[in-house]
């Protein structure tokens, strides 16, 4: 077995950067957007129950993968993969752990930059008297080309990107104890204090106060009121089967990378479900109390309904902030952004820290070095999203890269952690040394529930039909209508659904579709050389077990 010289400074220390590592930006801009999309309380139920069958066990299976690979001196993916599978194959299913990690982190730091910089805007005070356009125009600076082009160049967004990359480079090339856990031990706390400050703000908010219309409360109320009829309705369960992935951040291989740096015998059981918890916390209890409430004491619920999105964040909360007089919307947009920046820059380290982990294991790079490495490979990539962001190549990084190729490397995963590792095995390792007693029904989810609910994910992805109508597509295919797939399908994506001209080029100029599939080229192109790189580091390392 291989001695690690870098390990977790202190048990806190590694709770707080795997929620940190969790906790992100779709905890307060993605989770209201998909509860408002799919009927706000109609969602929780099968939110709660995918976290629970599908969730909670595929923590535990990543911390157990984790900590079993980190023995063999694997702190990445492919090495963890190959110690526990049954045949040279498995190490090139672990590529997804790298590759993910470092696509998903091209883009996720440009967008993670956005918050940085309103930051600042908000402490200067660069939003007091502007109107909702003026606020709705500045935001359009760091997404579209000012000429309406095809090529983006955004000066401002780029210089705050710049200074984002370099502090997320300079944080990691600190170490695991000396960087990424100090870090965590300041974003976290900082978020959660952000969070209850905007909570307690917002839930105080009544009709008539500042100019609202609505009791805050009537948005929280739309957010956690039952429906139960959403128990049968299979878009809202892929909705909310989603929705996990991206909040716990499985499927990635950056859980894998943190537990590998535990020792053998130290807990995982605890940890992992403190860590999941401490995120649904962070998500449901703060998430859900912050941007619909707001939004729906001003604009209301029908304007919420419509209007619900990512931009939401940036286009219409520092235009509500403004409500609350000059000295209190500076700190509100400090708080909101400044916890959405934490929120980012804790989950952007674990991206960081998997690819860095390979490129130190495998080929001996120092922490410098490596630092150095994946901050080459970042710019490389996240230029491309930024340049053609209006054209679909931010979308279709997240999509394949955030969205999908999740899913399989997680679908995987629970298959071999429990059908070929083995259940006994397997369990074995959630087990040894557990500071809590592990439910044993959960061997047998871990076993069965788990990877049939993954495969009913992913099939699902495959195939979806167009606006979510499930029984309508059945009836439409047993009546000999054939299947109508969704543009946001897999299917739906590789056959152009959606586009009316699926030409590369118009007049000399490429277009969106042209965009869309040199970005897949590109994402390819990174799965392949990585896929090289694992298999060049194998022959060269000569592992044996």
């Amino acid at each position: 077995m291989a001695e690690h010289k870098e390990r977790w400074g202190s048990r806190v220390g590694l709770v707080l950067a795997m929620a940190g590592n969790a906790v992100g930006l779709g905890n307060f801009l993605r989770f209201p957007a998909q509860a408002v999309q799919n009927g706000g309380g109609a969602f929780i139920i099968p939110y709660l129950v995918s976290f629970l069958l599908m969730g909670i066990p595929l923590l535990w299976i990543e911390w157990a993968i984790g900590r079993h690979g980190g023995k063999y001196g694997h702190h990445s993916a492919p090495g963890m993969m190959d110690v526990i599978g049954k045949g040279n194959w498995w190490k090139y299913i672990g590529v997804f752990g790298i590759f993910t990690n470092l696509t998903v982190a091209a883009y996720y730091t440009y967008l993670e930059s956005w918050t940085l910089a309103y930051v600042w805007h908000s402490i200067t005070g660069a939003f007091s008297g502007m109107t909702s356009i003026e606020v709705a125009n500045f935001f359009l600076e760091y997404v579209d080309a000012a000429d309406g082009s095809w090529f983006n160049f955004p000066s401002s967004a780029l210089f705050w990107f710049g200074i984002t990359l370099a502090l997320n480079l300079w944080i990691l090339s600190r170490g695991l104890s000396k960087g990424v856990e100090i870090a965590s031990k300041i974003g976290m706390p900082l978020l959660i204090m952000f969070g209850i400050f905007l909570a307690i703000r917002t839930l105080t908010l009544d009709a008539g106060e500042q100019g609202a219309v609505n009791d805050a409360l009537v948005g929280l109320n739309f957010l956690w009121e039952p429906q139960f009829d959403s128990l049968t309705n299979p878009s809202v369960w892929m909705a909310a089967a989603g929705q996990i992935f991206f909040t716990l951040s499985v499927g990635m291989g950056s859980i894998h990378c943190y537990a590998a740096y535990v020792q053998e015998n130290d807990d995982i059981a605890l940890n992992a479900a403190s860590a999941g918890w401490m995120n649904e916390f962070v998500e449901v209890i703060l998430g859900g109390s912050i941007v619909v409430p707001i939004a729906t004491a001003y604009l209301g619920l029908d304007w919420v309904q419509d209007n619900v999105g990512l931009a939401m964040g940036f286009r219409t909360m520092p235009t509500l902030f403004q409500n609350w007089g000059p000295f209190l919307a500076g700190v509100a947009g400090v708080a909101w952004f400044g916890l959405l920046f934490f929120a980012g820059i804790t989950s952007s380290l674990a991206m960081g820290q998997p690819v860095m982990a390979f490129m130190q294991d495998e080929y001996k790079l120092s922490r410098g070095q490596s630092a150095r490495m994946f901050g080459l490979f970042m710019l490389i990539l996240s230029l491309w999203t930024v340049f053609f962001y209006g054209y679909g190549a931010f979308g279709e990084f997240d999509d394949w890269s955030g969205t999908f190729a999740l899913v399989v490397f997680a679908l995987f995963e629970a298959i071999a952690f429990a059908w070929v590792f083995g259940m006994e095995k397997g369990w074995a390792e959630i087990t040894r040394g557990a500071d809590i007693e592990v439910p044993y029904v959960f061997k047998y989810v871990i076993k069965y529930v788990t990877p049939l609910f993954l495969l009913v994910v992913f099939v699902g992805a495959l195939i979806a039909p167009a606006g979510g109508d499930w029984s309508g597509a059945l009836s439409g295919l047993f009546a000999g209508e054939g299947w109508n797939f969704s543009a946001g399908s897999i299917v739906g994506k590789l056959w152009h659904v959606g586009y009316a001209d699926k030409r590369w080029f118009v007049d000399g100029s490429p277009t969106p579709v042209f965009i869309v599939d040199a970005t897949r080229s590109l994402l390819l192109l990174v799965f392949v050389v990585i896929a090289l790189a694992v298999r060049h580091a194998w022959k060269r390392n000569q592992h044996t077990y």
